[in-house]
C-alpha cells in the first residue's frame, strides 16, 4: 500500500485529462439566460465545457427536459462502454444551446454573456428585436 506506481500514474493522468482539457480548452461553464419569444418565460443555458455533464452524465438532458436526448445519450453511453461520458462534456452545451435557439429561445441581450455567448455559438443578432 505503499507508493503509485507508474501504471497508477497512468490511469489517474487518463481520468483526469478530460477536466484539464476542459479548463484549458473551453474554459468554465458559463450561464445565459435565454427567453422563449412566445411566451416569455426565462430560463438559463450554459456556454464552454459541461461540468454537469462530466460528473452526472446523461441525467443531465433528462434533468433539461430533453427525454429524447438523454436516451440516445444513455444508448451511446452504454455501447461506448462509458467513453462517450469523457467526450460529451465538451460539445454537450453548445448542442444543448443550439436546439434550445432554433427551438424558439432567444438569448437574453442584457445578461452579462451574451457577447461571450454569441461569439462561441457563432451567431450574429441573437437578441430578441421587439
Amino acid at each position: 500500500m505503499g507508493s503509485f506506481s507508474f501504471l497508477h500514474w497512468l490511469i489517474f493522468a487518463i481520468v483526469v485529462s478530460p477536466i484539464v482539457l476542459g479548463v484549458l480548452l473551453l474554459g468554465l461553464q458559463k450561464p445565459v439566460r435565454i427567453i422563449h419569444r412566445e411566451s416569455g418565460l426565462a430560463k438559463t443555458g450554459y456556454i464552454g465545457y459541461s461540468w454537469t455533464y462530466l460528473l452526472f452524465g446523461w441525467f443531465v438532458p433528462l434533468i433539461r427536459g430533453e427525454l429524447g436526448i438523454a436516451v440516445l445519450h444513455l444508448v451511446i453511453t452504454l455501447v461506448s462502454a462509458g467513453i462517450s461520458q469523457l467526450i460529451f462534456p465538451f460539445i454537450f452545451n453548445r448542442q444543448y444551446m443550439q436546439r434550445m435557439l432554433t427551438a424558439g429561445w432567444h438569448l437574453d441581450p442584457m445578461d452579462a454573456n451574451y457577447a461571450l455567448a454569441q461569439s462561441t455559438l457563432g451567431i450574429q443578432n441573437a437578441g430578441f428585436t421587439v
